[in-house]
């Protein structure tokens, strides 16, 4: 049997679904974009890994890495989103996702920190400047502006 609909049940169902929107995000940076994702899907963040490159395969993988004994294929996200080729810093690192039960890393020009973003918040991109891998973007309180990364995108992603 259900609760009967009154004004408190109603505010704890408010409640709940404010919290469930509000999600922890790691920040990071792709050439000139700030983007952010949900740290569910975040196994790792590593840093100066060797990346084997294998040959005939599209410019956007950049290789595998052996990560304890499991090879994980290696996703450079700038050339997928179309934009040029970035030389690899100290600050460059490999974020190693876990996007439907498959682990692969992603390489982003540096790691900013872990937020909280109310996915309420975040907005359609305006369509004639939607890129690939980007579902949405949010202003936050100091005025800057993060792009939603879709990591379900990357499977589709084709260079």
């Amino acid at each position: 049997m259900s609760e009967p609909i009154t004004n408190q049940n109603l505010q704890k169902q408010s409640e709940l679904e404010a919290q469930t929107a509000v999600k922890r995000c790691l920040t990071f940076d792709s050439g000139d974009l700030i983007l952010f994702l949900s740290t569910d899907y975040i196994i790792e963040i590593i840093n100066e890994h060797t990346i084997t490159h294998l040959p005939m395969v599209p410019r956007f993988i950049k290789g595998i890495i052996n990560l304890r004994g499991q090879m994980l294929p290696v996703v450079d996200i700038r050339l997928c989103m179309g934009k040029p080729e970035a030389e690899q810093t100290s600050q460059t690192c490999i974020v190693v996702l876990d996007v439907n039960s498959i682990p692969l890393g992603v390489v982003v020009d540096s790691v900013r920190q872990v937020v909280d973003i109310d996915f309420r918040n975040v907005r359609p991109i305006p369509v004639k400047r939607q890129q690939k891998l980007l579902d949405g973007m949010v202003t936050m309180e100091d005025g800057s502006v993060l792009m939603s990364f879709d990591c379900t995108a990357l499977a589709h992603c084709r260079y």
